[in-house]
């Protein structure tokens, strides 16, 4: 940095304020407290006779004031200036002798002269310069100054102007050292919301800018991810928050009072908290773990944060499911929004998502079985959640969330009704085309065959005539003979574990379920075709693995045995080459599965061929047939199962 020029005045500064106001300046010596006073009467004289000289500021050139401190201390005396007719340089004056009065702890003087009724127009127009130090001891919690400095903090709040209040606030949030952080946004929270709202009607572009100045600084402070961290709050975020959420309190409640009347005059404000929802979102709620423990007492400060955010969006009318999929505002739609603002950030709206996965999971547990009607699946909204949950199963790079939205994803189906339940199966395996989630389907419809059979159990809708039509989805093969068995394992595995249930439960003499009396259309439209492609897959697999055993017979007279021979590619990612033992590993997993649904299909003829009443059958149903777990198996080498027990 380029030094300052050592002026003769700069040589001549005294270095205590007391030896300036003792200085040749003044034609005679006074008291500290006198001295105070005599800059105050100074600068009357200059208010009162417009530009009839100023205080001589040759102790305290401007070159002493920081950058950013003089360029805004400038910008605003021009300001002032025009109307109070104080000079630039009796602003800097001002500034620089307050700072130092309370830095050498002259606080107690200093307020007897703010308050001195003489000087109203003189702090008025100055008092803001003084935030600087006043915040400094505040923080600090000086035992000796702090009692003066805060009251001159507050008389400043009450005399000053908002707008220069506003500035000069968010410069102290802006500066805060790093390890003052939250005692500065807590400090400054409410007298920044008080000035905020002395600005009236024209203070959304003014809330917005000290939102986005706070949550900046917040967004500087560590995210407490575990319970202990979280309670502990060391850093002092969860606070923060809790404070942030009582400072946008009133103009929430201003919003929401004028969209109850109809109006538009705050829209603009609803759009700056609408903004700082979404940042909220990002910074810090995105990187917290929100998941509540049911079985604890514990409150959980950010997860009550996250849920008035949640609040704050319905407050202002902003529907939480169109979010979701608000990926560009019209800025004509949205004035507020600056160009770079427009576009939503995925980190606010996958968090959004995240709660509102948690808000549906919450609110279904509440409910009872059954209880859901069927008209509900008429709203498009409504079908669309256990749509969108399948893409969460499927499609989710986390494991666990797979997982839960599986969890929640079967909690939706048990809180349906009976016919809701029938309509929700036939729409998903119409609609969907992953073989996991049609297996899954099938599984449930056999659950609900299953009471349905039980007595005292019976309904119209998976017994008989309305059953028959739905057997038919769930019993027949997507592409005939020409489909991936592989692929399509968990259906197809489900549809045998169904149909041989079925075959075994349900007597041909009773034939409850009608299915006796369909199951030549079954033999035509599933078994026949599974057959026929289990000997066009074997054939071709069985054929695949004599090519490889010889290949490798052929590179190991080469010496080349071993070696990388090919490469797969896995949803656009390219996995680690496949080595010829790996080859044979995979295609004779293959050839296994085969004879396991071949297996299955065996003795499912066997049974049609006998009948039932045989003895042993209870004993079968109670052995079910293991599926592939779809959701465990991306990354894994294609046609390379692993099995588990659903």
């Amino acid at each position: 940095m380029r030094k300052s020029p050592v002026t003769p005045s700069s040589k001549r500064r005294p270095t205590t304020l007391r030896a300036f106001f003792s200085s040749s300046n003044f034609s005679f010596r006074v008291s500290f407290k006198a001295s105070l006073l005599q800059v105050a009467t100074k600068l009357h004289y200059n208010f009162a006779v417009g530009s009839g000289g100023s205080i001589d500021k040759k102790h305290f050139p401007p070159s002493s004031i920081k950058p950013c401190e003089r360029s805004r201390a400038c910008y605003v005396s021009r300001q002032a200036v025009q109307d109070d007719n104080f000079k630039p340089e009796d602003y800097e004056l001002f500034q620089i002798a307050g700072r130092e009065v309370v830095e050498q702890g002259g606080s107690a003087q200093l307020l007897e002269v703010i308050k001195d009724e003489k000087n109203k127009n003189i702090v008025r127009a100055m008092g803001w310069s003084l935030l600087g130090p006043l915040v400094k001891v505040l923080i600090e919690k000086e035992e000796e100054s702090l009692p003066h400095c805060l009251a001159i903090f507050t008389h400043i709040l009450e005399v000053c102007s908002p707008k220069e209040l506003l500035v000069g606030l968010l410069e102290q949030v802006e500066d805060a050292h790093p390890d003052s952080i939250t005692d500065t946004v807590i400090l400054l929270l409410q007298p920044l919301q008080k000035v905020l709202l002395k600005l009236g009607s024209k203070k959304a572009s003014s809330v917005g800018m000290a939102l986005a100045t706070v949550l900046s600084q917040v967004a500087r402070l560590p995210v407490p991810y575990t319970a202990a961290q979280e309670d502990e709050d060391a850093f002092g975020l969860c606070r923060c928050c809790a404070a942030l959420l009582a400072f946008v309190e009133p103009f929430v409640q201003e919003v929401r009072l004028s969209l109850g009347k109809g109006g538009l005059q705050d829209d603009e404000l609803r759009t700056e908290l609408l903004k700082f929802c979404m940042k909220c979102l990002k910074e810090p709620l995105m990187e917290a773990n929100l998941k509540e423990d049911p079985d604890s007492s514990q409150k959980f400060p950010l997860r009550r944060f996250a849920s008035e955010i949640l609040l704050i969006l319905s407050s202002i009318r902003e529907a939480l499911p169109s979010l979701l999929f608000h990926h560009l505002l019209k800025r004509k739609e949205e004035p507020g929004f600056l160009e770079e603002d427009v576009r939503y950030p995925r980190e606010s709206l996958a968090c959004l998502a995240y709660l509102l996965f948690d808000l549906y999971e919450k609110s279904l547990v509440r409910l009872e079985d059954n209880s859901l009607p069927v008209m509900l699946l008429e709203l498009k909204t409504f079908l669309s959640v256990p749509q969108n949950l399948v893409n969460v199963m499927t499609l989710c790079p986390i494991q666990n969330l797979r997982t839960r939205a599986l969890s929640v994803f079967q909690l939706s189906i048990d809180k349906f009704d009976m016919e809701a339940k029938y309509k929700f199966f036939r729409c998903m395996l119409k609609t969907s085309s992953h073989a996991g989630v049609e297996g899954y389907v099938i599984k449930n419809i056999r659950n609900q065959i299953d009471f349905a059979l039980k007595p005292g159990n019976g309904n119209p809708w998976f017994l008989g005539i309305h059953l028959l039509p739905l057997l038919r989805l769930a019993l027949s093969l997507p592409q005939g003979p020409e489909t991936d068995l592989l692929q399509g394992l968990d259906r197809i595995m489900e549809s045998l574990n169904l149909l041989r249930y079925l075959l075994l439960r349900d007597k041909e003499s009773e034939n409850e379920t009608g299915i006796w009396t369909e199951l030549y259309r079954i033999e035509d439209s599933f078994m026949k075709p599974l057959r026929l492609g289990l000997n066009m897959s074997r054939a071709h697999y069985e054929a695949e693995l004599k090519s490889v055993r010889e290949s490798r017979k052929l590179r190991a007279r080469e010496a080349k045995a071993g070696g990388p021979v090919c490469t797969v590619t896995v949803g656009g990612e390219k996995l680690p080459n496949m080595t010829p033992e790996m080859q044979l590993q995979v295609l004779q997993s293959a050839l296994n599965t085969f004879d396991m649904i071949e297996i299955v299909l065996a003795r499912i003829e066997e049974i049609t061929e006998k009948g039932t009443g045989n003895a042993g059958s209870h004993v079968e149903l109670l052995l079910p047939i293991s599926a592939i777990a779809w959701w465990g198996l991306r990354g894994v080498y294609p046609y390379a199962p692993q099995w588990m027990h659903r």
